[in-house]
């Protein structure tokens, strides 16, 4: 009885974190060296991601019954946890591009937003921009072609020639084919009477 009370509190902390969590990433963290580990940690803390190891059997008792619970079927082995609650992909970004200098480093499963994915997803997941890197691209795609217009306009105010030019042709043409249409149209009505 007293070590279920013991490690009650973990279970709470353990709890506590994943509530608000965008996503929770489980690794396999055997075999990095203590540099590895550190820079590894040093990154996910940068990105505002938490990373901890905890026992699996804790872990699987917190996320009993949560939108997490799909991650106990990965709880076998060493297995740490990479916790966001702020941007979902930066765990899975920040692992896989550790993983590839640090290849002892394997990404066991993940859910992000409640869904679960597997390590393959998870890889997925990982090349999915941030979302700084979203609003970025977003942002120039809105202001290309404000841009654009803002040249044409420029170009048309500096050869204000031509643009009278273009503006002046423009009536000539439509009277000329104003003239044209009248003549087809009134054919038609002249057989009639």
């Amino acid at each position: 009885m007293a070590k279920v009370e013991l490690k009650q509190p973990i279970v709470e902390e353990i709890s506590g974190a994943i509530k608000d969590a965008a996503s929770v990433v489980v690794v396999d963290y055997r075999g990095l060296t203590v540099a590895e580990d550190t820079q590894l940690r040093k990154q996910l803390r940068e990105a505002g991601v938490s990373y901890k190891v905890y026992k699996n059997t804790l872990v699987s008792r917190a996320v009993e019954g949560t939108e997490f619970e799909g991650l106990r079927e990965v709880l076998e082995g060493p297995s740490a946890f990479a916790i966001s609650a702020d941007d979902a992909t930066a765990p899975a970004r920040i692992l896989a591009k550790f993983a590839k200098t640090a290849p002892k480093l394997e990404i066991k499963a993940g859910v992000v937003e409640g869904t679960f994915y597997d390590a393959d997803g998870m890889k997925a997941i990982a090349s999915v921009p941030s979302r700084e890197e979203l609003l970025s691209k977003l942002l120039g795609s809105l202001q290309s072609p404000i841009a654009n217009l803002a040249r044409v306009l420029n170009q048309i105010a500096e050869n204000g020639g031509a643009a009278d030019a273009a503006v002046d042709a423009a009536p000539a043409e439509e009277a000329s084919a104003a003239e044209e249409a009248p003549a087809t149209e009134e054919t038609p009505a002249a057989d009639a009477e």
